[in-house]
């Protein structure tokens, strides 16, 4: 009797030590800590968190934990803190024009360190170049694009057709923009403008970004690709801030001062402007809220048409522990496949970076019913990075400043982007 109770004892207890090794090997998952810039709460992180739940099942040996993190900023700078302290997160989203400051605070590891395979480099080399451009320095691929935007014009048919104007056009140089903005533009009995003819947003965040629009579609860059140099006396960037400071001074189709990104939209759609340059991101609220038919069309150009490039790449980072980081580089694949790529797009607006996910069926079937999403895609093309240097808050907060200040009458164009080349010069001088 006691040889058996001893030998059921020993059975329990071999059972235990089973379950408890079982166990063990469930929970000994590696874990990927992603910080995601958004507002907790809300329908972008239930996709989000949809995404890693499918990732997980197909990978039950890693964990994803997401971390939503605030806006852009609050994620760069929480990723950096995290960085600094040893706990840095294994993958994070932030601004393609981070690339320098966390490659200078010696953060992150190139995206290219972790592509090994020929199925590797043939996903490398499925995003589209100029998205690319943003994510590569001096040989080596530091990010690769997740959720990308692009700058776009919105025009009122209606308010076209009120004036004469075909509203089937679109203006398609800076010429053309000012007729149409005349003839757009509205007034009361009084004199007072009730309708403006364009809107270019010109608050800090929008400022730089649609600049570096003017500038393209006058045929220079704002800044070189290394990011240690800018260009901001050449004579056909002055004339670029003159056109838009003209709009409103000389032809008087703009709101005077800065335009507030923010208010744009609503702008828009309560028919207080005619014209808006904005985010592709704002196609699905405006095609929910407006009362009027619109239309959605590339930039105009001086002569030739260009846009600029937004929004942020995945970077891995380097002090995470090595097996992380080889998950992260799963995860990564997992969010940028052509197939995730289209339903991040169809869902949030977003312009998929790559070339595949517009081919995919369920992208051409949204394609299909809503086209105006191809303006974006086809504009990607003839579209610049956005403003990106080293110590790009203080170069960036330099020429926000000087754009204001040319904006809002206080300096003329050519005095106040000559002071913020001779302030940026002294910032980036270091940097070659």
């Amino acid at each position: 009797m006691l040889k058996w109770k001893r030998t059921l004892v020993g059975r329990v207890l071999g059972t235990l030590a089973a379950l408890a090794l079982s166990t063990g090997a469930v929970t000994a998952k590696t874990e990927v800590t992603f910080f995601y810039p958004v507002q907790v709460g809300g329908p972008l992180t239930k996709i989000v968190d949809g995404y890693v739940a499918s990732f997980e099942a197909a990978n039950p040996d890693i964990k994803v934990v997401p971390v939503y993190s605030g806006n852009y900023l609050d994620t760069t700078t929480k990723s950096l803190t995290a960085a600094k302290s040893g706990k840095p997160p294994t993958v994070a989203v932030l601004l393609a024009t981070d690339i320098f400051t966390l490659i200078d605070e010696d953060v992150v590891q190139p995206i290219s360190d972790f592509v090994k395979t020929a199925d590797d480099r043939a996903w490398l080399n499925g995003f589209m170049p100029a998205y690319m451009a943003s994510a590569k320095v001096d040989g080596k691929v530091w990010a690769v694009p997740f959720q990308r935007s692009t700058a776009v014009l919105y025009w009122n048919k209606k308010a076209f057709a009120e004036a004469g104007l075909d509203p089937k056009k679109y203006p398609k140089t800076w010429s053309e923009m000012v007729a149409y903005g005349k003839a757009v533009t509205k007034k009361d009995a009084s004199g007072r403008v009730v309708r403006w003819g364009v809107g270019i947003p010109g608050n800090v965040g929008s400022a730089q970004w649609l600049f570096g629009a003017l500038a393209a579609q006058n045929g220079v860059r704002l800044m070189n690709d290394a990011g240690n140099k800018t260009d901001l006396t050449n004579p056909k960037v002055v004339e670029a801030l003159k056109f838009w400071v003209d709009l409103n001074k000389v032809h008087g189709i703009h709101p005077p001062g800065i335009q507030e990104g923010g208010t744009t939209p609503s702008d828009f759609l309560e028919e207080r402007i005619a014209m808006i340059w904005t985010t592709t991101g704002n196609l699905s609220n405006l095609l929910a809220n407006a009362k009027f038919e619109f239309g959605l069309a590339p930039y105009p150009g001086n002569p030739a048409p260009a846009s600029v490039l937004g929004g942020g790449n995945l970077y891995i980072f380097k002090n995470a522990p090595a097996a992380e980081k080889e998950a992260a580089m799963k995860f990564i694949k997992f969010l940028t496949s052509d197939e995730l790529l289209a339903d991040w797009g169809i869902k949030t607006g977003y312009v998929a970076p790559r070339d595949g996910a517009w081919k995919t069926e369920a992208m051409k079937a949204y394609a299909a019913k809503v086209p105006d999403i191809l303006v974006a895609r086809d504009q990607i093309p003839v579209s610049v990075p956005e403003w990106s240097t080293h110590e790009n808050a203080r170069t960036g907060k330099v020429l926000n400043d000087a754009l204001a200040a040319a904006l809002t009458g206080k300096k003329t164009p050519e005095k106040a982007l000559a002071d913020a080349q001779a302030e940026i010069e002294a910032i980036l001088k270091p940097y070659r």
